[in-house]
Parts: structure tokens; C-alpha cells; sequence
């Protein structure tokens, strides 16, 4: 059972990595799906709200301020369509930032499996602290 699990984890982080193609960002494209009973329940990628522009820089190759995470952008789907990630996996393609983090601990979402490692670990050492299981794909025993 345990590598079947890390096999679907290794599928639905390449799922992450194709969906984060859809954003508009230059410096970082990211890509989130939360799974819950083995469906795919929200997606995200990180890019700017409805309605603006879709350029996540300025000028000086800095995010704007409201620039979205995919994380953010997926757990908010969530809360439109009435379903709810209690007990869900998120898979990103990134360790989630100390924000995203906290949305996610509200979430209820139980597992976060990410691929690459951020330089700031705050996001991810408040998930183990809540209590969420963490992996870090190089973890993976495929």
C-alpha cells in the first residue's frame, strides 16, 4: 500500500508541475491540486486575481504584492464550489510559504506533498507543527 501511495504522490506532483504551466509568472510558475479520495477536488496556479492584468512582476522582476499562490488560489476554489478539503492531500510543486501555510492548516487539508524545497522552511515547520504530515518528494521511495 505504502508504494502505491508514493507512486499516485509522484503522478500528482507531475500533474502539478504541467497545471503551474498555466501561469503568467517569469520568475516562478507554480501549480497546486488538492486530492480528496483519489479525485482531484481544486487546482491552482499562482497568478493575479480575477479581473487584473495577468503580469505577477514589476518592472524590477519583483512579485507584486497581490500575486497569488497556488496554493491560495486552489484552497479558495474550494470554498466557491461548496466542496471542502477536510482530510484532502495538496500537492504542490513548491514548500508552501508560512501564509499559505496557515490557509492550509484552516483548510483541514491532513498531507502536504511538495517537490522543490523554498529557502525559507517557516511554512512547512508550522505544518509539521499543526500536526500535518509533510513529505518532501526527494523523500519518496519510488
Amino acid at each position: 500500500m505504502e508504494r502505491k501511495q508514493s507512486e499516485l504522490d509522484y503522478r500528482y506532483i507531475k500533474m502539478a508541475h504541467i497545471w503551474s504551466e498555466n501561469s503568467y509568472c517569469v520568475r516562478r510558475k507554480v501549480g497546486a491540486l488538492i486530492v480528496k479520495d483519489k479525485m482531484i477536488i481544486s487546482d491552482g496556479y499562482n497568478g493575479t486575481p480575477t479581473g487584473f492584468p495577468n503580469v505577477c512582476e514589476d518592472d524590477n522582476n519583483v512579485s507584486l504584492p497581490y500575486v497569488l499562490h497556488a496554493e491560495a488560489n486552489a484552497i479558495t476554489k474550494i470554498a466557491r464550489s461548496g466542496n471542502n478539503s477536510d482530510g484532502a492531500t495538496l500537492y504542490v510543486t513548491d514548500s508552501p510559504c508560512i501564509e499559505c501555510a496557515k490557509l492550509i492548516i484552516q483548510s483541514g487539508i491532513r498531507r502536504v506533498v511538495y517537490d522543490r524545497e523554498y529557502r525559507l522552511t517557516d511554512g512547512v515547520d508550522l505544518l509539521r507543527r499543526a500536526g500535518i504530515e509533510v513529505i518532501h518528494l526527494d523523500e519518496l521511495s519510488i
